[in-house]
């Protein structure tokens, strides 16, 4: 299990680099998006591929790999929906390129519904119960996903900025794989199924927070109250990760191995 333990430690780091070249917009990462698209929507992109790279690292890292299977269901949901939309969206245009990112996204589908089925062998090593109000946050954010996620797969503006609405689709099978991360975490209620969604939005939030704070200035007034919104849910998952897993004696990563 040392082997599975250091490559998802190292999966983690790649992952890393590859949100820090979505984030800082390089070449070699934005590239590899199926079309050309604007700065906040790779910010976006970076902050999901930060979330994923933490939870990876710190699984890798503590090897505990009990909480593989919530991860393993996300990417599931997420690669099977996106799919399909390139698959169609590909035979509707007439783009052949598209095709290598839908049988690409079956391959991810297939692998990660091993993983999940695989991985839930394993049981957690902290036996500690999830808080109370971690629970009821992530019921709160499970709704707001599936709502917000069904909103952009049909193209509704929804975010402070105008999307693609390719991108929108993409974005919001992101969201409706996010919701079942959530989902996991609510019905198998302990501790490090908590941790690691907890760790995974403290740095989606980090990624986005002060970007998103400095386009009250310049944003349209349509898409203002989007914004509000927006921010109020990175303000307060932020706050809530920041408690549990540094503050909280009972849950902060340093007594995270104690039973």
């Amino acid at each position: 299990m040392k082997q599975i333990q250091y490559a998802t430690f190292l999966g983690g780091f790649v992952i890393l680099l590859l949100a820090l070249g979505y984030i800082f917009q390089l070449p070699f990462a934005t590239n590899l998006w199926p079309w050309l698209d604007g700065r906040l929507s790779y910010l976006f992109i970076g902050s999901i591929l930060a979330a994923v790279s933490v939870a990876a690292i710190w699984i890798g890292w503590t090897g505990e790999l009990g909480a593989l299977p919530a991860g393993a269901l996300n990417v599931f949901v997420i690669a099977a929906a996106c799919a399909i939309f390139f698959l169609q969206l590909a035979l509707r245009e007439g783009r052949s390129d598209l095709f290598i990112y839908g049988f690409a996204c079956i391959l991810t589908a297939i692998a990660s519904i091993i993983a999940f089925q695989w991985s839930r062998k394993f049981d957690l090593r902290d036996s500690r119960p999830t808080p109370k109000l971690v629970r009821v946050s992530f019921g709160i954010f499970i709704a707001a996903l599936f709502l917000a996620g069904g909103s952009l797969v049909m193209k509704l503006p929804i975010f402070p900025w105008v999307l693609d609405p390719r991108s929108s689709v993409i974005f919001g099978c992101i969201f409706l794989g996010d919701a079942f991360y959530f989902l996991y975490g609510l019905f198998q209620p302990r501790w490090h199924n908590a941790l690691g969604q907890l760790l995974s939005f403290l740095a989606y939030d980090l990624v986005l927070i002060f970007p998103f704070l400095a386009l009250f200035k310049t944003v349209k007034p349509e898409y203002q109250l989007n914004l509000i919104v927006y921010v109020a849910v990175l303000l307060y998952s932020g706050g809530l990760a920041v408690y549990y897993l540094f503050i909280n004696t009972h849950t902060r990563v340093w007594n995270s191995n104690k039973n």
